[in-house]
């Protein structure tokens, strides 16, 4: 069995752990407000949260030991944690819906299926505002071992005909065996909203103002 990876590090450290349950929630919630419009979070989001989780391991780790600069080419990594290959993923809500990738190409999603095998530890946040969620890390043995075992159909979601989901999902049911295996981690979280006094256009007013 493959030792654990760096990433499983961040769910023991129990100062990490606490600090996790509770900035995250916040945050998050601080990356809706600016990525909103009329009240309603745009697409946008998701990169906010990825760049929040992509901060905290540079926080736990260090910035010398957390490669971003990863090329768009790269369908399922975001990150290099100590030269391991990390896919971030958030979702509000069940597990359901899940991208592998993002893609409006149905030649390019039916490409992926084809020669897709699960290569990147997952960090992934699962959001559940006034209720509880969490925080998972699934490692890629883990993803392999159900991979291998229930065959590429069962896992992967392929894009309707006719359709335009964006992308390729996991199929239903495998991120909760996934997250609820022996290997893999999770921090619980209470999603709970702060009181924020948000201005979207505070900072640029700011900046605009400086000599």
């Amino acid at each position: 069995m493959k030792p654990q990876g760096h990433l499983g590090q961040l769910f023991e450290d129990e100062a990490t752990v606490k600090r996790i349950r509770n900035r995250l929630p916040y945050l998050f919630q601080l990356a809706e407000l600016e990525s909103s419009r009329a009240g309603k979070a745009g697409m946008q989001v998701g990169s906010a949260r990825e760049n929040i989780l992509v901060a905290l391991l540079i926080y736990k780790f260090g910035k010398e030991n957390v490669e971003t600069e990863i090329p768009i080419t790269e369908p399922e990594m975001d990150a290099r944690l100590f030269g391991e290959p990390i896919s971030i993923k958030t979702i509000t809500g069940s597990f359901s819906g899940v991208k592998l990738i993002w893609t409006v190409d149905a030649a390019k999603a039916k490409e992926f299926c084809e020669n897709y095998y699960p290569s990147c530890d997952i960090l992934l946040a699962r959001i559940n505002w006034s209720n509880i969620g969490g925080l998972y890390y699934i490692p890629v043995q883990v993803q392999r071992g159900l991979f291998d075992k229930i065959g590429r159909e069962k896992y992967i979601k392929l894009p309707k005909a006719g359709t335009n989901p964006r992308g390729v999902e996991f199929a239903k049911n495998v991120l909760a065996c996934l997250t609820t295996d022996s290997q893999s981690k999770q921090i619980e979280l209470n999603w709970q909203r702060s009181e924020i006094e948000f201005n979207a256009y505070k900072r640029w007013l700011d900046l605009w103002k400086e000599d």
